[in-house]
Order: C-alpha cells, then structure tokens, then sequence
C-alpha cells in the first residue's frame, strides 16, 4: 500500500528537467514528504466529499420527528449517533456519552437505531426502543439497553428491561409491529447508506462524521470545536 502511495505521490511532483545526482537521504525525505502530501490531501478530499454528504442529507438527519433523542431538545450542538444495540462498541461508549449529556446541557442526541450486529434481539430492540417514544420513555430505555450487561442481548431481556424503566410491556409490543416504526427503521438504514456509513457506531458532529475510533473520540473537545463555529 505505501509503494503505491508514493508512486502515486511521485508522479503527482513536477517534471525540472536533469539535475545533479540527489543524496539518498534526501531523496528518501522527498519521497517521505511527496507521501505524506499525497496523504493529506486525499484525507482532505475524502472529508469535504463526506461533508457535502452531511450537509445535503441535514433535514433527514436532524428534523426527522420520528427519531429518538437524549438531552436538550433545543441544544445548540446536535450530536447524531448511528448505532445497535448489541454492538460491543457502542455499549462501551454509551457511559462517556452519558456522562458527556450531564457535564454539558446544551447538547442535544440524536440517535438512529442502526441494526446491523447479527444477533436476534438486534432488530426487535430497535423497534422496541422506538416504539417506546410514543410511552415518553425513550432516554430511559436506550440507556438500560446499552448499559445492559449481557452481550449480546438475549431477546426476553429486551422486553424484561422495558418493564424495569416503567414501560407498559404489552402496548410496547403491538406499537412495535406498526408500520411507521419499521419504516424508520428502514429510514436509517436508507440515510446510513446515503452517506457511506457502513458499521456502528458513528457519529455526526458539527457536519462532520467523526473519523475515530469510539474508544478515542473526545466529545468534549468536538462539542466545543463545534459549538465555535456557530454563527
């Protein structure tokens, strides 16, 4: 993979014509630069193409009403989070999260439940989770779901959980099977592939989907990064 970077960055540096022999250890800095520039600006490339995704798929992403949300409905940074929950990543990353939405009240979640983890309790926990906003208890809910210890998710626990938080368990399960709540989750699937978000979890911050890994996202940092740019 490098050599081919560093063709690709040799070929990309101008033609001068003949000139004296080069010292090896300077054509190895050359050749070091000319790859790292090479580098950086397909990053660049990659990042304002992901942006421009970001931007023309905002409405969908942040004003869909059918989405569920954690923190200020109002706050001035929207973090959106693609996620399942059984995705071991996402389960180890919810504590920081949690404790990000306490430390800083302007901060709105929005989350999209992205069922792509192969277990069978995947797809009908998302669908519980989301019928559960109808029961106002949709923050209470995903955070026992993914502070749940059991991974993955035996199928019974989803429903055990739901009763624990104060759900009426029987309504959960018929508004669970409307087709309005399997049409959001085709909704995310479909908003995840428009904007080549391909596993869980990802987030969205200040138009940008965030490019870390979960385990070394600085939320903190983002937020405030993003909350700057504000007009």
């Amino acid at each position: 993979m490098k050599s081919l970077l560093l063709a690709a960055a040799l070929l990309a540096l101008p033609i001068r014509g003949f000139a004296a022999p080069v010292d090896p250890a300077d054509q190895a800095r050359i050749a070091d630069e000319a790859v790292k520039a090479y580098v950086a600006k397909a990053d660049a490339d990659k990042r304002t193409a992901s942006d421009a995704l970001v931007a023309k798929n905002a409405d969908a992403l942040l004003r869909n009403p059918a989405s569920g949300f954690l923190g200020n409905p109002n706050g001035d940074v929207t973090i959106v989070q693609f996620f399942d929950y059984n995705c071991g990543f996402t389960k180890r990353v919810e504590p920081r999260l949690e404790a990000l939405l306490k430390a800083d009240p302007g901060v709105k979640l929005i989350t999209r439940e992205f069922t792509l983890e192969p277990a069978e309790s995947s797809p009908i926990a998302g669908r519980a989770a989301l019928a559960s906003i109808a029961q106002g208890k949709y923050a209470e809910y995903h955070q026992a779901l993914l502070l749940a210890p059991e991974h993955p998710l035996p199928t019974p626990r989803v429903f055990e959980i739901a009763k624990s938080v104060g759900l009426d368990v029987e309504r959960l399960k018929r508004d669970m099977e409307a087709p309005a709540i399997y049409s959001q989750i085709i909704a995310n699937f479909n908003l995840a592939r428009a904007l080549r978000i391909f596993q869980t979890p990802t987030f969205i911050i200040g138009g940008h989907i965030v490019t870390e890994p979960s385990a070394q996202i600085d939320f903190l940092k983002l937020v405030a990064a993003a909350r700057e740019k504000q007009p």
